[in-house]
C-alpha cells in the first residue's frame, strides 16, 4: 500500500518487531500514520522502529509485555502523548505453544490465554475508551488464525484462543458501533516469517497443500489488515477475513 490513507492517524501494533506485525507497521507508516511498535524483545522493537524511520516513516518503539494490563494502558497513553491521538489498535502479539491435549500443562495454557486473549481484550478496551474520548471513531483489529476454524494437531489451546478472538470482534460490534469504532479480525494461514522459515520443510510442505500453490507472505496478510483498518472499510465490522490461499476450503493436513 503506497497511498497516504493513514495520514493524521496514530496506530499501536503489538508484537511487531518482526514478521506480520512488522510488515503491517511498515506499510502503515508508509501510508502516513504515526506508528507505535510494541514487542517483548527490546532489541527487535528498536531495530524495527529504526528501519521504518530510515524509510521515512514516523515510528517509535515501546518494548514490553502486551498481556500486562498496566503496560497496555501505558502503550495507549504513550501513543497519545507522542502523536495526540489513538486511531488504530492492532492486537497482533500472540504465542503458539505446540503440545498435545492430553499432556498440555497448566502453565502453557495460562501463557497462551494471557497473551492471545487477555492482551487482545484489554488493548481493545483501553484503546476504545481513548477513541470514545476523542469522539472521532476508530479501528480495532485482532489477529486470528486458520486454526480457529480447522483442527490442527497439537494446537488445540492456540486454536481455541483464536476462535475466541473472532467472537470477541462480533460481540464488540454491539458495544462499540455507536461510537463509530469498527472491530474486525484477520485469520492468516501458513505464512513465511522469520519463525516459520526456521523449519527447512515449511515452505515446501505448505506450497504442496495450499490450493494457490504457496504459503502467504507477510505482505499478503498485511494488505488484508490494512484494508480493514483503512477508511475504505468504514462500514465493515464484526467480520473475519481468512488469508490462506484457499487452505481452509480443503484443509489438507501438513502431517
Amino acid at each position: 500500500m503506497t497511498t497516504k490513507k493513514f495520514t493524521g492517524k496514530t496506530a499501536i501494533i503489538t508484537g511487531a518487531g518482526q514478521g506480520i506485525g512488522f510488515e503491517i507497521a511498515r506499510q502503515m507508516a508508509a501510508g502516513g500514520a504515526a506508528v507505535l511498535i510494541n514487542d517483548i524483545n527490546p532489541s527487535l522493537a528498536k531495530k524495527a522502529a529504526e528501519q521504518i524511520a530510515a524509510e521515512g516513516g514516523r515510528c517509535n518503539s515501546l518494548p514490553g509485555d502486551a498481556s500486562d494490563i498496566n503496560f497496555i494502558q501505558h502503550m495507549v497513553d504513550t501513543a497519545v502523548e507522542q502523536s495526540g491521538s489513538l486511531d488504530i489498535a492492532i492486537a497482533n502479539a500472540g504465542i503458539t505453544l505446540f503440545e498435545g491435549f492430553l499432556t498440555y500443562p497448566p502453565e502453557s495454557l495460562q501463557s497462551v490465554m494471557n497473551l492471545n486473549l487477555q492482551g487482545s481484550f484489554f488493548l481493545a478496551q483501553k484503546a476504545a475508551n481513548q477513541m470514545i474520548k476523542q469522539q472521532s471513531g476508530g479501528r480495532i483489529m485482532f489477529m486470528s488464525s486458520v486454526t480457529g476454524h480447522q483442527a490442527h494437531k497439537n494446537l488445540v489451546a492456540y486454536g481455541m484462543t483464536k476462535a475466541a478472538l473472532e467472537m470477541l470482534a462480533k460481540g464488540l460490534v454491539v458495544e462499540l458501533s455507536p461510537y463509530q469504532i469498527t472491530v474486525n479480525t484477520v485469520a492468516p494461514g501458513a505464512t513465511l516469517t522469520e519463525r516459520t522459515l526456521e523449519d527447512a520443510e515449511y515452505k515446501n510442505t505448505w506450497s504442496r497443500i495450499t490450493p494457490m500453490g504457496r504459503p502467504a507472505t507477510v505482505e499478503d496478510v498485511a494488505n488484508a489488515v490494512l484494508f480493514l483498518v483503512s477508511p475504505d472499510a468504514g462500514h465493515i465490522t464484526g467480520q473475519n477475513l481468512i488469508v490462506d490461499g484457499g487452505w481452509t476450503a480443503v484443509s489438507t493436513s501438513p502431517y
